[in-house]
């Protein structure tokens, strides 16, 4: 299966973040192409989720600059990002555990809602309109998802596994260009990888959607990414496609280098 990979659609120039005294990321580039899988990987502490908050607008970085489709920014703010077309998932679950499957996938479509919120209360006229629309797009990713068994299950009630797909299902309503994967699998048993797996692939396939994803699994990230970032320490140490990480010395010390 070969796919076309665009040009470059977000670029990453020489970011730092510290925390006090510590360099929690020091002089950071690479870029992400439209259309591809990139992974950032690397061992506990390397600084792949502070690098994802500096994407998002979480975190202000002090020095570098990040380009999204041609605009440059020093710090972008969570909710522009969002505007923008830049949608995340985390990695401690943060969804409405009282709230159903639908109701949490439909929190997402919040930034395309136009009409007031007294409108959208009464449910009156063009108000009512946009609603069935926008629930039309989430059954259409319940369906992807298959989730429709639980499209009415407080989401709490959920194993672990479906919580994932519901949490990535809430970041496809944005219907982003660019999606933020921080570690997708984590704590997933090996069905549950497969499962996620085959979607993350299906929403970059089928959707065109870009993902940018950070994942603990070698065997994982070495299948289903196009291009893989390494860091270690906060530092850069390793950038290119999958088989030339594998065979990269600096990757291979630290993964199981002495530190490690």
């Amino acid at each position: 299966m070969s796919k076309k990979i665009g040009d470059v659609i977000l670029d990453v120039k020489n970011i730092s973040l510290s925390f006090g005294g510590v360099k929690a990321l020091s002089d950071i580039s690479f870029n992400v192409k439209e259309h591809e899988i990139r992974a950032i990987i690397g061992p506990n502490g390397a600084g792949k989720s502070s690098m994802l908050n500096c994407i998002n607008g979480v975190y202000a970085p002090q020095q570098g600059s990040i380009t999204f489709r041609g605009q440059t920014f020093k710090h972008m703010n969570s909710h522009q990002v969002a505007v923008m077309g830049v949608a995340r998932t985390f990695q401690n679950l943060a969804l409405f555990k009282g709230m159903s499957v639908l109701d949490n996938i439909m929190s997402g479509r919040n930034l395309k809602i136009k009409s007031n919120l007294l409108l959208q209360a009464l449910r009156i006229g063009p108000a009512e309109k946009e609603e069935i629309m926008h629930r039309e797009a989430v059954e259409k990713i319940i369906d992807f998802l298959e989730i429709q068994a639980y499209r009415k299950t407080p989401v709490g009630q959920l194993p672990y596994g479906l919580q994932k797909r519901v949490d990535l299902g809430r970041a496809l309503a944005m219907e982003p260009q660019v999606l933020l994967l921080d570690e997708p699998m984590a704590g997933m048993n090996v069905e549950e990888k497969q499962d996620m797996c085959r979607f993350v692939l299906d929403v970059n396939d089928e959707f065109g959607t870009t993902v940018v994803l950070i994942e603990h699994d070698m065997g994982v990230v070495m299948d289903i990414s196009d291009r893989v970032v390494v860091l270690d320490y906060g530092k850069k140490i390793g950038d290119g496609t999958p088989d030339e990480v594998r065979n990269n010395e600096d990757v291979i010390r630290a993964y199981l280098g002495t530190s490690h």
